[in-house]
């Protein structure tokens, strides 16, 4: 379960140019929880983001990730709890390893002792099994480099890297936004199905407010810093884009 209690942070603080960019913010999301971000450009989501992967230091506030305090944790530390995908497909794999390479990269996270020669059968079995998942060829691909991907292949590539270790969390920034809708549509079926499997704690950002309502089981806008709204259940069920526009645009002139 991710915790945040009176998140708060200022950039340029005390200057012409000072920005409250999250205004005691305070939101739980409970394992196997898949929560979807929606607000403006500049509402907090991304900055929400950096805040519980150690971009920056809160203010003041207290992030607890699996009931441990993880606020003043180095970036690098998280990583070994949180799984990040980016908009950017090219970004969270490398591009001049191989599949296999860079799978056996991100399951050392799992292993006390993570250097070793080579990968082993095991590993390679594993690895081939989960990739096929996807349906884009990948397990017949374990030796080619990253670099020769598509799009859609290499976030595929980055979605597996990212869940392989079994993090406590999973935070998807848009993460489908770059994809051919085909591919968008594979990579977020898959996307459900490891949340619900792994039992993770998952928020999405995503500008598509469609999207927002379709997948997962609950969403939360964000305006200047602060929800201004939360909904789940029947509510979530029953509302229309159209509806949550207009939820959006009178909440935001109050």
């Amino acid at each position: 379960m991710l915790v945040v209690e009176g998140a708060q942070k200022t950039f340029f603080k005390d200057t012409p140019n000072e920005r409250v960019a999250l205004n005691d913010l305070c939101l739980t999301v409970a394992d196997g929880e898949f929560m979807t971000l929606i607000g403006s450009n500049g509402a907090g989501k991304s900055t929400l983001f950096n805040a519980i992967t150690g971009g920056f230091l809160l203010d003041r506030g207290v992030i607890t990730l699996g009931g441990e305090d993880i606020t003043w944790l180095t970036p690098h530390k998280r990583a070994l709890v949180i799984g990040y995908i980016f908009q950017n497909p090219s970004k969270g794999t490398a591009p001049d390893m191989t599949i296999e390479e860079n799978l056996a990269l991100a399951s050392s996270r799992r292993r006390k002792w993570p250097l070793r020669r080579g990968v082993s059968k095991e590993d390679y079995s594993f690895f081939r099994e989960h990739l096929s998942r996807f349906e884009m060829g990948l397990e017949d691909r374990m030796k080619d480099k990253v670099g020769l991907l598509s799009g859609g292949q290499r976030q595929a590539l980055a979605l597996l890297m990212s869940t392989i270790s079994k993090p406590r969390l999973l935070l998807l920034d848009e993460h489908t936004a770059a994809l051919d809708p085909a591919a968008a549509q594979k990579i977020m079926k898959i996307t459900g199905d490891i949340v619900r499997e792994q039992k993770l704690a998952a928020m999405m950002i995503t500008h598509n407010v469609q999207q927002a309502l379709d997948f997962g089981s609950r969403t939360v806008m964000l305006e200047e810093g602060r929800i201004i709204l939360d909904i789940s259940g029947g509510e979530r069920e029953n509302m229309t884009a159209a509806r949550l526009m207009e939820h959006y645009s009178y909440l935001h002139v109050m």
